[in-house]
């Protein structure tokens, strides 16, 4: 599943760490979802499209 978690991160000038700490993930989960190399639980995407106050579908883009 493609998704918009990198830039949309960049454009807030967040670290991975600092995304990961506002998700409660590791580092290594942040960098995972934003290569494609998983996908998150459902849970873990409401609670990315809460931190960037955007709908989940607006951040995570069928292929």
């Amino acid at each position: 599943m493609n998704n918009r978690l990198k830039v949309l991160r960049a454009e807030r000038n967040w670290s991975q760490q600092e995304l990961a700490s506002r998700l409660e993930v590791s580092r290594q989960s942040v960098n995972a979802i934003e290569t494609g190399k998983y996908d998150p639980s459902l849970p873990l995407a409401f609670r990315i499209a809460d931190v960037f106050g955007m709908a989940i579908e607006d951040i995570f883009l069928r292929e």
